[in-house]
């Protein structure tokens, strides 16, 4: 009894981690959706410093990282939504508020997912849906992640693409999804060679990543069978 009863648990943790997972998954790409349709303005800043502050969170849940952990970092982000709306009631579009809360999401959500991913593997000793779906978060995380870089770098060192386009946030999306998946329409194209060379080792690692992290774990993808 007591050893079915473990079983079951366990059964039951494991679906309950798979449903985390791919609400995760699914926050990140509505974080993505989200800032790649939004006009900048004051309001809608602030609305995506929320959904990138609780994707934040619900990766720390996803990895069950340790409850202390977990308060400081929902203060940290309570005090950054509460900067982005004191920037919004002041006029201040694209302020630090909001960029921090993007910085935030793609420095400190990957290592967590990386530590939930790496506990799920070690516990059940076969790759599960779980982790792939985490792998497929660190994914969507690595090209906001640039994003992020090519945003900054269009505020802080001059244009950072041709022909004077606005470095803005969907823009920078855009820019680093269609060079991560090496689509590369070639409607917007990096001006200095520090923007030529991150691109190029963003399509390289983007697909490396999915040619060895993601294509090991799916073909190595175990589902537990049905008792006898």
């Amino acid at each position: 009894m007591a050893i079915g009863a473990l079983i079951k648990e366990s059964g039951a943790s494991s679906s309950d981690r798979r449903e985390r997972y791919g609400l995760l998954l699914l926050a990140i790409m509505t974080a993505f959706v989200v800032q790649g349709i939004a006009h900048p303005g004051r309001w809608e800043q602030v609305v995506v410093a929320l959904l990138l502050g609780a994707t934040l969170l619900l990766a720390g849940w996803a990895s069950d990282i340790r409850p202390a952990v977990m308060r400081a970092s929902t203060v940290v982000v309570v005090l950054v939504v509460g900067a982005s709306i004191v920037e919004a009631i002041a006029g201040d579009i694209d302020g630090p508020a909001s960029r921090f809360a993007n910085l935030l999401l793609v420095t400190l959500a990957p290592p967590v997912v990386v530590l939930g991913v790496v506990r799920s593997l070690r516990r059940r000793g076969q790759v599960s849906v779980q982790a792939v779906l985490g792998v497929l978060s660190l994914y969507i995380l690595l090209g906001m992640f640039f994003a992020l870089v090519y945003g900054a770098l269009d505020r802080y060192a001059g244009p950072f693409f041709a022909e004077n386009v606005a470095g803005n946030a969907s823009n920078c999306l855009y820019f680093s999804f269609t060079t991560l998946t090496t689509v590369g329409f070639g409607d917007l194209t990096s001006t200095t060679n520090l923007g030529h060379t991150l691109s190029s080792l963003e399509a390289l690692t983007g697909q490396i990543y999915l040619v060895t992290v993601v294509s090991v774990l799916v073909s190595n993808l175990r589902r537990r069978g049905p008792a006898a």
